[in-house]
């Protein structure tokens, strides 16, 4: 069974939750620790749907190739909205280009030879 709402290669938006002392650009609802040194806040990542193991939960590919498994009613994961699949499309297509290069020889991908992109995911110029 599939989690309601997405299927493998799906483009994903997770704003996950940082701890560090300097936050990116990026970051969101920034907060000062206690203590001062420390900064917690939100960034939005741009992950792939890899597969659904269960009708909970999700397991997104990152752009470096770990894959989050993550509860499909969790607040902070999220569909792309049409304007960052268009604005935000090269984050995208670079955690498709790791899942291409992680294909080994003899894949159809490695060989350059890459399925045709789900239509939600092409943008037309």
């Amino acid at each position: 069974m599939n989690s309601p709402g997405w299927e493998p290669g799906d483009w994903a938006v997770y704003r996950m939750q940082k701890h560090s002392t300097a936050p990116g650009p990026r970051a969101e609802d920034v907060v000062p620790s206690t203590g001062g040194d420390m900064y917690s806040y939100l960034v939005d990542k741009y992950w792939i749907v890899e597969s659904l193991p269960d009708e909970t939960s999700i397991c997104l590919r990152t752009r470096k190739g770990k894959v989050r498994t993550i509860d499909v009613s969790d607040p902070r994961l999220r569909h792309p909205t049409w304007w960052e699949r268009w604005l935000l499309a090269g984050r995208f297509r670079a955690v498709e280009e790791g899942l291409h290069k992680e294909s080994g020889p003899g894949n159809d991908a490695a060989e350059g030879n890459h399925p045709p992109e789900n239509a939600r995911h092409t943008t037309e110029t």
